[in-house]
């Protein structure tokens, strides 16, 4: 068991979206499905009225032979929880984080079914913000949300992974210009990032616009291009609207718990930043965005498609010249997959005016940097202390069935490994093994009959104040407990893809998400059966644990020595506090507990010519007050 566990710990580390190891990027959103949505819509509503006809022109015949899955309408007015159909506006919101290029875009859009499932988990997110009026329910409305989107889109948590293409990188210099970061982010070869994959899919879509003015189209033809166009675009703005959430401005270098902690401390708490135009914004990230959001990205985005519609209805000479023979289908390009800008012509001067009102991103390591924060996530050792108070159904022996009180000291050393918040702040995919020692006091009830007068003392107890050797263990699961365990050696292999989803969907509650965590204004509760076991170990020391059992209707005791395993499965934990600094941890929970103590190897000692005695199991409901500190490495 030992040994499987150990292999699943490192198997979780290395297959997990948001991996502990470093170097390794992870999946991080940026603004949520509806965020985008409504950046995009209010940057379509904002166009002049001879802009918007052209558009909604063009969305026409997008429309043809689609006229089902595609509303009447660029921006859906009816749009709502019971929608039936797609907007233009609903498309960068798919782009990216629901779909790796624009041709699987287009894909997804016209022909699945669980995309309008995936609309509709949005819609009531946005419901839920805006009803929103404390911190708990906006994370309760954000775990819910990516349960639900985890149902409706199996590869949600982890189509992302392979590179930073959501973020901007990093300035290597304060006096670096503009002309100088835009040609860095757009070359051939760089790292794929936000405004490089704006440019690419905006340059693409320009390319289609252009190939649908081509003469002697047939209607059908010049429908598919035009599909493809709004595909790229879509594509496109999905990555412009990005830059604009605080968490993709700070900088993506540093371990991947860094990445991400300094990525959700920005988008929460905000960051004051300068446009590459010397406007100064303060903007915040995902969830979290506020109506001056997202009217600073909506502008980028509209300016994004006046240049789309401009193409349109511009001459022959200002157009830019279709590459390579006449396709209809959307952009291949694979941002899940590839880690480098492709090689493509850029327009600069028609670019920069999208690129110039971009944020200028954060300082890379070093002197002037933005400051750093880390989330809990990768390996730690640490230290675990608790008091426990448990009320038991009566001691070992048969005749012994008085309820009893008993308090418990321990302490102890922790090995694992963290995973908490991977995709919300309710997440919960702590791993680790505990080990320790543990003082029991003697229980409050008396070997003797209880309605006898006799002033017992704890060696009269029924169960003797004793030590043990404490074991824990910690995981998620998927269904059932242990199914990680199960699995990991063959899917880690066979399809890695689908260990990746059972662990994410463990660390987010497991199939039926009753275990995520549950926030309120007072702290945070959730349901852990199955997800933690503790073992104690009494009598396996030099000295044997002994106990006096009484027989014959109390007139006779015997002096039993024994040895038991005493099984701990908690169910509910309630944590008031919780405290992070970059690299270290403390938390005090209450945890809540159901028990059961097994004894095993008894022998009489006293009398000698008494018979063999047979202990029964002692049962178990505690409370452990309990204090983890861990040292992130």
């Amino acid at each position: 068991m030992m040994l499987r566990w150990l292999l699943c710990t490192g198997l979780l580390i290395l297959f997990l979206p948001g991996r502990a190891s470093d170097g390794i990027p992870e999946a991080t959103p940026v603004w949520v499905y509806p965020e985008h949505r409504e950046i995009t819509a209010l940057a379509i509503n904002n166009l002049d009225p001879d802009q918007r006809t052209i558009l909604e022109q063009m969305w026409a015949e997008v429309r043809i032979g689609y006229e089902t899955r595609l509303s009447a309408s660029a921006v859906d007015p009816e749009h709502g929880l019971d929608s039936e159909v797609l907007d233009l506006a609903s498309w960068p919101a798919i782009a990216g984080d629901h779909s790796c290029s624009p041709v699987q875009l287009m894909d997804i859009i016209l022909l699945s079914d669980w995309i309008l499932n995936v609309d509709r988990i949005a819609t009531r997110l946005r419901n839920d913000l805006d009803e929103a009026e404390r911190e708990d329910q906006i994370i309760n409305a954000i775990r819910n949300s990516d349960i639900r989107l985890q149902r409706a889109d199996l590869d949600y948590a982890t189509r992302a992974g392979a590179n930073n293409v959501h973020f901007l990188l990093e300035r290597n210099a304060v006096d670096e210009t503009a002309e100088d970061y835009m040609k860095r982010s757009l070359q051939a070869g760089a790292p794929l990032n936000a405004l490089g994959a704006y440019a690419f899919f905006h340059t693409k879509a320009l390319e289609k616009v252009t190939q649908s003015k081509l003469p002697n189209l047939r209607q059908e033809q010049r429908s598919a291009i035009l599909r493809a166009a709004l595909a790229n675009e879509a594509f496109a703005l999905h990555f412009i609207e990005d830059v604009f959430a605080a968490g993709h401005t700070a900088g993506t270098w540093g371990v991947a718990a860094q990445r991400k902690g300094t990525h959700d401390h920005y988008n929460e708490a905000g960051l004051e930043v300068e446009t590459w135009d010397n406007e100064p914004l303060v903007l915040t990230g995902d969830a979290y965005m506020r109506p001056e959001d997202a009217m600073v990205a909506a502008k980028a985005v509209q300016i994004s498609l006046e240049q789309l519609v401009s193409a349109m209805t511009a001459g022959a000479g200002h157009l830019p010249v279709p590459s390579g023979n006449l396709e209809f289908s959307p952009e291949t390009f694979d941002v899940c997959t590839n880690s480098e800008m492709p090689k493509v012509e850029f327009d600069l001067e028609l670019l920069d005016t999208v690129l110039m009102s971009t944020p200028k991103p954060g300082l890379s390591e070093g002197l002037g940097q933005l400051n750093r924060f880390r989330t809990e996530l990768g390996p730690f050792i640490g230290v675990s202390s608790s008091l426990e108070t448990s009320s038991l159904d009566g001691g070992f022996g048969t005749d012994q069935n008085e309820a009893a009180l008993i308090g418990t000291i321990e302490a102890n050393l922790i090995f694992g490994l963290g995973l908490d918040g991977v995709m919300n702040q309710a997440g919960d995919g702590l791993t680790f093994f505990q080990v320790g020692w543990r003082q029991d006091s003697a229980t409050t009830s008396q070997f003797t009959d209880p309605e006898s007068t006799y002033q017992g003392s704890s060696i009269t107890s029924t169960i003797p104040g004793r030590s043990a050797f404490n074991l824990r263990m910690r995981m998620p699961f998927w269904l059932i407990p242990g199914d990680l365990i199960l699995v990991a050696p063959i899917l880690s292999w066979a399809s890695p893809k689908t260990f990746q989803r059972m662990a994410v969907t463990a660390g987010n509650g497991g199939v039926i998400p009753w275990q995520s965590g549950i926030s309120t204004p007072i702290g945070r509760f959730q349901f852990v059966l199955g997800r933690e076991v503790g073992v104690t170990l009494y009598g396996r020391g030099r000295i044997r644990e002994s106990l006096i059992i009484p027989t014959n209707n109390f007139s006779d005791p015997y002096l039993v020595t024994y040895r038991s395993t005493k099984w701990d499965f908690p169910f509910l934990e309630y944590q008031p506090t919780r405290i992070f600094s970059n690299t270290q941890s403390a938390i005090l929970k209450l945890q809540f507990s159901v028990g059961v103590d097994v004894p095993s190897r008894e022998q009489v000692l006293a009398p000698e010519a008494a018979t063999d005695i047979e202990l029964g199991n002692v049962w178990y409901l505690g409370i452990r007050t309990v204090f983890h500190w861990r040292r992130y490495l």
